[in-house]
């Protein structure tokens, strides 16, 4: 991580990795973010942080809105690279206001293409994209 300011997008990866890491170790994110801030000269952005705790916060209502919307699929098998991507996708479409939601989406779908398998951009995109839908009416009042 550099030093200097972090774009959104760089901030957006850093709470993907801290909801990811909670995946594997089922730590709080503030455990996972005072370990990385002792281990290491890694200081997590206040957006990022935001995002991840949002995400911990209203696990179960956006884990609710991944399972209607990975038609065919099981939670168990998602992937913990899309697992993540999800739900910090749908938080911030759900509780984000001042973000677009295409933003949200395409931001998904990249950092899939940087973390994930092949299928998970796609599947991403496809996942998001009715999650979207869903949420129409409450973005059109933005």
């Amino acid at each position: 991580m550099s030093k200097g300011k972090m774009t959104r997008r760089e901030e957006r990866e850093q709470a993907f990795i801290l909801v990811f890491q909670q995946l594997i170790n089922r730590n709080t994110i503030e455990e996972i973010i005072d370990a990385a801030e002792e281990s290491a000269e890694i200081r997590v952005a206040e957006f990022a942080e935001r995002l991840a705790s949002g995400v911990e916060e209203n696990n179960a209502v956006v884990d609710d809105k991944i399972e209607k919307n990975i038609r065919g699929w099981s939670m168990t098998r998602l992937s913990k690279v899309s697992f993540a991507l999800l739900r910090v996708a749908i938080y911030e479409m759900m509780f984000v206001d001042s973000i677009p939601v295409s933003v949200s989406i395409n931001e998904a779908v990249d950092l899939a293409k940087k973390y994930g398998g092949a299928d998970d951009a796609p599947f991403i995109n496809g996942v998001l994209g009715s999650v979207a839908k869903e949420l129409e009416p409450a973005n059109e009042e933005r």
